[in-house]
């Protein structure tokens, strides 16, 4: 069964999270996410896979409750990684308020780790990537390049600084933006995972029936970035992103290639893009500073054209 008069979020718009109303003034937020490790220290991996999970709650403008750890591990690893995994998920766990109880593991030939995570939300108070609108400003909250920079680091190529950065920004819940967007009131939201800012933001443009402009100028990207794509350093999955939004996004003749993979580059725990009426911008501008959240204002939603998003210089 795909529809129900209380499944008021499913599948059909490729939202973050299911939302489900238990009572009139109640919904549960559900999802689930688990991956492979992108860096090599144990505890922050543990630490960045429940940031990243719970971050599909935020982006429906839910509060995350509770979490069942997912993990594959090979039995023939030291248990004191598994031990250093599940202690840093369980540290950005507890800083979100969020208990974990219980999970399930399985054998396998490469560690995954991840939630399957419970929210709760008001009805009418959730947000789905589905109702952005006409004269809509666009905010996103986390730069760019965490998929370059990670692979980077699989090559023995990244600066440690750089990668200390991007491991910062991926550990950092959405939170206090979440908090800031259901406080202003905004059209809708999305969080920038797997699918890059261009793959999340066509679905969004898609659902809501609207297309977006972005001014390339102004989006963050996480300094070091640029000069890796130069390099050639991009991971599969950015360039398979790149690929799958041909059809669906315009750019300018003056976007490079290396432009165009960054801004569909495959993050990890990114951050939210959020759409909010032109005039409630600044108040939720000062919402974001109050609560010490770095945004940048990277474009806006026009009227439906014949492609979802257009990328200007």
């Amino acid at each position: 069964m795909t529809s129900h008069p209380d499944l008021l979020v499913g599948f059909s718009t490729g939202d973050d999270a299911a939302v489900y109303r238990v009572r009139d003034d109640l919904c549960l937020v559900l999802t689930v996410d688990f991956f492979p490790p992108i860096v090599d220290d144990p505890f922050d991996y543990g630490a960045i896979a429940v940031a990243n999970s719970l971050s599909d709650v935020y982006a429906m403008g839910g509060t995350p409750i509770l979490g069942l750890n997912i993990v594959c591990f090979p039995v023939g690893l030291p248990h004191t990684i598994l031990h250093e995994i599940l202690r840093g998920g369980a540290a950005v766990a507890q800083e979100a308020g969020v208990l974990i109880a219980g999970g399930h593991t399985i054998d396998d030939t490469e560690p995954k780790y991840g939630l399957a995570v419970t929210g709760v939300v008001e009805p009418g108070r959730h947000v789905t990537n589905a109702s952005a609108k006409e004269g809509d400003r666009l905010v996103l909250t986390k730069p760019l390049g965490t998929g370059i920079i990670t692979t980077a680091a699989k090559q023995g190529v990244a600066e440690p600084a750089l990668l200390q950065r991007a491991v910062a920004i991926m550990k950092a819940l959405n939170r206090e933006a979440a908090q800031a967007m259901t406080s202003v009131g905004a059209s809708a939201c999305t969080d920038i995972t797997g699918f890059g800012l261009i793959g999340h933001l066509n679905a969004m443009m898609t659902a809501s029936k609207v297309t977006a402009r972005l001014d390339l100028s102004r989006i963050p990207v996480i300094e070091g970035t640029w000069e890796l794509a130069r390099k050639g350093v991009v991971p599969g999955g950015t360039r398979r992103n790149l690929e799958s939004v041909g059809a669906l996004t315009r750019w300018h003749s003056d976007i490079s290639e290396n432009a165009r993979l960054v801004l569909c580059d495959a993050q990890t725990s990114g951050g939210l893009l959020i759409s909010v009426p032109g005039e409630k911008l600044e108040a939720l501008r000062t919402e974001l500073r109050a609560r010490g959240v770095d945004h940048t204002v990277i474009g806006q939603v026009v009227a439906r054209a014949d492609i979802p998003v257009v990328v200007d210089p």
